[in-house]
């Protein structure tokens, strides 16, 4: 089954400022994503990842400055036309009951439907291979509510994939899962990029699986980055100290020398002389 080919996006945050009830998390800040990569996003809780990503992607309305794609804010842009360039997979996504899960990755193809179209044979063509590219195919028929967490977060990746999009906004997609379905899943991610030309976006919290599946890590703090670089040059014990507050250790993993961290403490709980 082959994997569907789709057109390319750039997309570039501007002086964008972000936040909830009149609360600012995000102020002025500029982000192009680096086209036909893997980004991953990484940072403290509460730092405004998963916010940037929502603002990234439409689910939530700038305070002020602009998200571009192709050179055009997308508040200039259609729900439907956005939804062809950029799918979005947020961190608590919410189904109604009693939905299946072919239900629920059919539901990626409605952006690419007009009201006169019957589901077609690329949409079945495109679920099919969704569902087989997460590995629950034999899951199809299956209530949502009767999966496990693994397999839901399986389910609804998997929906995200039916988009067809060249742009996928992951935050968090390793929710839930046990570290062999983590691996599967950053494989996949690793293989829609490398060949087929799929742009990612990813907030993870694991920085040693970020370093090893991303071309570019941002690194965050306090609603602002603070750097930006291959996974070798943001995971350094000095940067780690200071976005985190973590005493670590950083060294090249065996396979491919990516960086992968070892933790030694906070700065709350190492002595005094560590």
């Amino acid at each position: 089954m082959s994997t569907p080919t789709v057109q390319q996006a750039g997309l570039e945050a501007r002086n964008l400022s972000l936040g909830y009830e009149g609360k600012t998390i995000i102020e002025s800040l500029s982000l192009a994503v680096p086209n036909t990569h893997v980004t991953s996003v990484i940072g403290p809780n509460g730092c405004g990842k998963s916010t940037l990503l929502r603002g990234l992607g439409r689910l939530l309305a700038p305070q002020s400055g602009d998200v571009f794609l192709d050179g055009t804010p997308l508040r200039r842009q259609s729900t439907r036309h956005v939804a062809t360039r950029v799918s979005v997979l947020p961190q608590t996504p919410r189904a109604p009951s009693g939905l299946t899960v072919a239900d629920l990755v059919s539901r990626g193809r409605h952006p690419r439907q007009k009201w006169y179209q019957q589901f077609s044979t690329s949409d079945e063509s495109a679920v099919e291979w969704a569902l087989a590219a997460t590995d629950i195919l034999e899951l199809a028929d299956m209530p949502l509510e009767d999966l496990s967490g693994g397999q839901r977060q399986r389910a609804w990746i998997s929906m995200t994939l039916a988009q067809e999009t060249g742009i996928l906004l992951l935050d968090e997609p390793t929710t839930y899962l046990d570290l062999a379905h983590q691996v599967d899943l950053l494989e996949l991610v690793r293989t829609l990029n490398r060949e087929h030309g799929r742009t990612v976006v990813m907030v993870l919290h694991d920085i040693s699986l970020a370093a090893r599946y991303s071309d570019h890590i941002v690194a965050m703090k306090d609603g602002r980055i603070v750097a930006q670089g291959s996974p070798a040059e943001v995971i350094t014990p000095e940067r780690l100290l200071d976005v985190f507050g973590l005493a670590a250790r950083v060294v090249p993993e065996p396979t491919e020398g990516r960086p992968h961290v070892i933790p030694l403490g906070t700065v709350d709980t190492l002595p005094a002389d560590a």
